[in-house]
């Protein structure tokens, strides 16, 4: 048999007395007794009271076959509940009736039989008062018995209080562990969400001042100065150990006791090591009050050991992007001076994350003297898309060398990472100037369009549909293109990085860039310097990007 199960939503009193009304009616069709009825139903609308006073409740309703009625009470988006099961002699009714269903005549029947209960309830009390003064009729007729019953009785009420005053420390004790428990959590996400080691150093006394601490301080391993705290920090940052400074010995757990620090000689002072392999600084907390608490202190460690651990993530995280950016930066090349186009060139990093690596320019003569002006990205980042980007780059130039025009090369660039990387892609587009020649031969492959101004000030976007990417495993042959370029214009190519935004799309980001290099004036085009500056401002006015940033600007000469 399936267990009957209902769920009911306590959002007013009437839903309360409609709920409590239907516990009522199940529990004596199931032949509860009245007393034991009458218990539970004034738990139950206590408790439902406690909860409409804080926004309502669910009320769970579950019989099972064996008589068993389960019922619990809790609060929506608040941990725990308070539960209640009973025995019935008799099946509970399936299915369960719902509140809903009630109305203002069952509710008045609910009202009766709740005073019926009441009835057999004060009629059990009568008969206890009736069974009391027996008792106490019997007592008063021998001294020694109510002597020894006020004895037995004051025990009981001292052994009562005892568990009572036990029950408050066990629930303070509890609170108290549920609260640090909440702290140590939010505080460790806090420092997580981080991967700036400033920023980290920064979050801590925020998360610790006023409550735990009246004062922070941090002391780092490669810094100068020596800890504050004196002997105790000193102490921690040599043995990896705890230290507490203070006149009296604080016997906090995990903690050594040290004197007092002449720095703090009024509040004891807490030296918590940072790190979890290594010790790389000392964390010190002056005491909020008077001393510190045992169980904040156990948390404190804790936090300390994770803090260790996200500054270690975050300066290692440093590093990995320090050497991405050397490794990218040392592979892009000085451009050259070709006699008939004009060179500029531009690469930022990533200002945020680890989007560093794989973005790279390029430019060089081929062996008939024309100019190939390259620009090219690798998917991913890091140190590998920065190792990639220099393979690529090498290939290039040696396909260029044989004298291929930039389909060509595009399509051996294909070819190589296909079988050489078959799991990592590039987009790049070449184009080749020729002395004398007007017309600029190019090809692409999934890279953004070209942009280009003529000396009049039109702005024209390459978009002719582009081959596909590096390293697709596809075979394919790439297509080339001409344009020609009146003397004096201006070839724009660039990575996705200056163009494209989480909040708009890549083609919004084409035509500002178009817009910008249309608005530049006849002084800005003079420079080709100045003209990279002046489209950079515009395009990463926010100067946060989450991608590297190539671009790469190719002027012919009016002579």
């Amino acid at each position: 048999m399936t267990p009957a199960r209902d769920l009911w939503t306590i959002a007013s009193t009437a839903d309360a007395a409609r709920a409590r009304a239907v516990l009522a009616r199940l529990t004596a069709d199931a032949g509860l007794p009245a007393l034991d009825r009458a218990r539970f139903l004034t738990a139950f609308t206590a408790r439902l009271r406690r909860c409409l006073g804080e926004g309502g409740a669910e009320v769970a309703v579950r019989a099972d076959a064996d008589g068993q009625l389960h019922v619990a009470v809790r609060q929506p988006g608040r941990p725990g509940a308070w539960r209640h099961a009973l025995s019935c002699p008799r099946p509970v009714t399936s299915p369960l009736p719902s509140p809903a269903g009630l109305d203002g005549a069952a509710l008045a029947e609910a009202l009766l039989d709740a005073d019926a209960d009441a009835d057999a309830v004060l009629e059990s009390l009568a008969e206890t008062e009736e069974l009391v003064g027996f008792h106490r009729e019997e007592l008063h007729q021998t001294n020694q018995g109510v002597l020894a019953l006020h004895a037995e009785l004051e025990a009981a009420a001292l052994a009562q209080h005892e568990l009572l005053d036990a029950e408050r420390a066990a629930r303070a004790a509890a609170e108290n562990a549920r609260r640090l428990l909440t702290f140590l959590a939010n505080a460790s996400a806090a420092l997580n969400a981080s991967l700036e080691h400033d920023d980290i150093l920064r979050r801590l006394p925020d998360l610790l001042v006023p409550e735990y601490a009246s004062d922070v301080d941090i002391w780092l391993a490669d810094e100068e100065r020596t800890p504050s705290g004196d002997r105790a920090a000193l102490t921690a940052a040599r043995t990896g150990r705890p230290q507490h400074a203070a006149r009296h010995p604080g016997e906090l757990p995990g903690v050594e006791d040290q004197p007092p620090s002449p720095l703090s000689p009024d509040r004891p002072l807490l030296c918590i090591p940072l790190g979890a392999r290594t010790v790389q600084g000392v964390l010190t907390l002056t005491a909020p009050g008077e001393r510190f608490d045992p169980d904040a202190t156990v948390m404190l460690l804790e936090l300390g050991r994770r803090a260790g651990i996200a500054l270690d993530n975050a300066r290692q995280y440093e590093q990995h992007r320090d050497v991405a950016e050397a490794l990218q930066r040392a592979q892009l090349t000085e451009l050259p001076e070709v006699p008939g186009v004009s060179l500029a060139a531009r690469y930022l990093p990533a200002t945020r994350g680890l989007n560093i690596g794989g973005d790279w320019y390029d430019a060089f003569r081929q062996p008939d003297g024309s100019v190939l002006a390259v620009i090219g990205d690798v998917t991913g980042h890091g140190l590998r898309a920065a190792v990639i980007m220099g393979q690529l780059r090498t290939a290039l130039r040696a396909y260029a060398v044989e004298g291929n025009g930039p389909g060509r090369i595009l399509t051996l660039l294909h070819r190589m990472l296909r079988h050489q990387q078959p799991e990592l892609y590039a987009t790049c587009a070449v184009a080749r100037f020729t002395p004398g020649d007007p017309t600029v031969v190019w090809a692409a492959a999934g890279h953004p369009p070209a942009i280009t101004r003529d000396p009049d000030g039109r702005v024209r976007v390459l978009d002719l549909k582009p081959g596909i990417m590096l390293g697709v495993p596809l075979a394919y042959e790439y297509a080339e293109h001409t344009v020609r370029l009146p003397p004096g214009s201006t070839l724009a190519l660039y990575t996705d990085g200056l163009v494209e935004r989480r909040a708009a799309g890549i083609d919004a980001g084409i035509e500002r860039l178009g817009r910008a290099l249309e608005a530049l004036s006849a002084a800005e085009l003079e420079d080709l310097d100045a003209t990279a500056e002046s489209l950079l401002k515009p395009m990463l006015h926010d100067s946060e990007h989450d991608d590297d940033v190539c671009l790469l600007l190719c002027r012919t000469s009016t002579a």
